[in-house]
């Protein structure tokens, strides 16, 4: 998949950032792994603390401090400033409850997706479920590839 992703952004002159919490840079490492990811990769930030989704994505702290960190709004947040700071074409961002733990509402398994292209930005609320936290950073990783080559499609 990654392959498709790297040829598609490549025709079309795109590229892409990555903004991880929970995935801890596993996404930008997925597309790195590819040679010719240099092409179109731009970079990737890890923003596991909020306190680094405010420094390096905009994100807002009163976003944060209603919503929480896992949530949609924070995820929107992420992915446009991602977008914006990196000059990218595409921004994926995660957030997420990768376990041990969580809560009733906010349950472990819970990830929260953001999109952000020219064509404006979506997100997503995915509960892959107490899979354990291995298992569900590898389900986020790559529900967020799909999500890339989605776009690009």
């Amino acid at each position: 998949m990654v392959t498709r992703i790297l040829q598609a952004a490549g025709a079309r002159g795109w590229t892409i950032t990555t903004a991880e919490s929970c995935t801890g840079g596993m996404v930008a490492s997925a597309l790195t792994d590819v040679s010719g990811a240099s092409e179109v990769f731009q970079r990737g930030f890890v923003t596991y603390s909020n306190d680094a989704k405010t420094d390096m994505l905009g994100v807002r702290p009163e976003t944060l401090n209603t919503f929480g960190a896992v949530s949609e709004p924070v995820v929107r947040e992420m992915a446009e400033g991602a977008r914006e700071t990196a000059r990218a074409d595409i921004a994926v961002a995660i957030s997420g409850i990768a376990g041990p733990g969580g809560t009733a509402t906010k349950p472990e398994g819970r990830v929260c997706y953001g999109l952000a292209t020219p064509d404006g930005t979506r997100t997503m609320a995915i509960d892959h479920g107490a899979l354990g936290r291995d298992a569900v950073r590898r389900a986020a990783t790559e529900n967020a590839l799909e999500m890339i080559l989605s776009a690009l499609a």
